[in-house]
């Protein structure tokens, strides 16, 4: 099954930053390319949460036993069409080994969730350097193709995350990888985290820090549609490209609709989903990233997306 795909980049027409070096700039674009398919949009596969959520996305009612493993994220991510894999170092060097094949987005700052906003406003700090990733990807071989990194705008410690983030995205640029950053209002100054007037604030200061892409929650307000309030936000990123997170669980249909709207209506630029995928067994996890594929990359409706989910046989 084909589709006709939205934007078809050759690697010469990939704009590059001018914060490239002009050594690194054919890296830049084939990773560019790599990651997003040719297409100019991004499907990423979120498996940072075994930090983030500690074991409560893992194990639990309505979840597959099977999610409990951590290399669950890695089987998926290797039969399935994504554009990459997000995760922790740690776990892609457990694993990689077995999954060389796997394109792979290295996060380098997590949290967990137990000290709550009431107690203290989120910090996450930076792990690991961007040299000591491109040193990890010169010895292991394997497929890195960009690295990520999570700010709380409205957090006390705001200024530090900024500083960490823009760092890490100029020495990224310099090594010729792709970036994405998580930017989520968080805090006690923040009263509303969906508010979509402050998720378009957060995908301009995304910009302002140079990234390729920007992960923000879908807005929400009563009375209002999100996919047009979403707009705000993809405008304000500018050239700076527009991801939407997958968020809690949710029915196929829903999520799949959801997604094809973010797309041609508020016009963001891919999705980044965790547990809408993990929680399911193998099989059905492999057809969904199959289905989101194809709406994100191949720019299928939503009935031939929900085809590929219902029909499309595990490729084992």
């Amino acid at each position: 099954m084909s589709y006709t795909v939205v934007i078809e980049l050759t690697k010469e027409a990939i704009p590059v930053l001018l914060d490239v070096p002009a050594k690194m700039r054919s890296m830049y674009r084939e990773n560019y390319a790599k990651i997003t398919r040719d297409s100019g949009r991004l499907m990423l596969f979120a498996g940072d949460q075994k930090v983030e959520h500690l074991n409560d996305d893992f194990h639990g009612s309505g979840i597959d036993p099977q999610d409990n493993d951590p290399e669950h994220l890695f089987r998926i991510a290797s039969r399935a069409r994504i554009g990459v894999f997000a995760t922790q170092m740690g776990l892609i060097a457990r694993y990689g080994a077995d999954y060389p094949d796997v394109p792979y987005l290295v996060k380098l700052n997590s949290k967990t969730n137990l000290v709550k906003t009431s107690q203290a406003d989120p910090f996450s700090t930076q792990w690991l350097t961007v040299q000591q990733v491109h040193d990890f990807q010169s010895e292991s071989g394997l497929n890195i193709l960009g690295l990520g990194y999570t700010v709380y705008l409205g957090s006390d410690h705001e200024p530090e995350m900024l500083r960490q983030a823009a760092q890490l995205v100029y020495e990224a640029h310099q090594m010729g990888y792709v970036t994405v950053l998580w930017m989520y209002p968080r805090g006690r100054a923040v009263k509303d985290e969906k508010d979509p007037h402050l998720i378009a604030g957060a995908t301009g200061v995304a910009a302002a820090l140079g990234s390729d892409f920007a992960k923000v929650n879908y807005p929400e307000k009563r009375g209002f549609e999100s996919s047009q309030m979403f707009k705000e936000a993809v405008q304000s990123a500018g050239r700076t490209k527009v991801v939407c997170a997958g968020g809690a669980s949710r029915d196929v249909k829903s999520f799949l609709q959801r997604l094809y709207d973010q797309i041609h209506v508020s016009g963001a630029s891919g999705s980044a989903t965790g547990r809408n995928i993990h929680q399911k067994p193998l099989d059905e996890a492999v057809r969904f990233c199959d289905a989101i594929y194809a709406i994100t990359v191949e720019n299928a409706s939503v009935d031939e997306a929900l085809k590929i989910y219902s029909i499309r046989q595990f490729r084992g």
